[in-house]
């Protein structure tokens, strides 16, 4: 796959995710300061990795939504991830076991930064989470 069709595969699957408007804001967020990192966000993230059959994209937004509820420290990243994964057929009820999964792994501080994100998806989504 060229680059062209890695960047044009990879951005078409983050617009799937998110949505349009999220992703040119996501991949225009940095231009100020190296106009690249966008680019290569997009070619490696969406269009490799997520473009591999092994995990279909629900799958794969969950596991997002656990690694960075472990990482407890990027809180905008999460719920952009949650909201992805809602989309793209997660039920608040799946996000919610995954963030509460990571207290074992992570510590409770991070499975409530989790929650906390979560409850702000769902409140913004207009959803109840069970």
């Amino acid at each position: 796959m060229t680059k062209d069709a890695k960047y044009e595969a990879g951005f078409r699957k983050l617009e799937e995710i998110v949505g349009t408007k999220t992703a040119e804001a996501a991949l225009k967020a940095f231009d100020d300061l190296d106009p690249d990192i966008g680019r290569y966000m997009t070619e490696v993230v969406y269009g490799d990795l997520y473009q591999r059959p092994g995990l279909d994209l629900k799958t794969r937004q969950l596991c997002t939504v656990a690694a960075l509820t472990a990482l407890a420290s990027f809180k905008p990243h999460l719920k952009t991830h949650i909201d992805g994964a809602l989309t793209v057929g997660a039920t608040p009820a799946e996000v919610i076991e995954v963030i509460l999964q990571m207290a074992a792994y992570a510590g409770f501080p991070a499975a409530t930064m989790g929650l906390a994100a979560a409850r702000e998806v769902f409140e913004k989504r207009g959803l109840k989470p069970r």
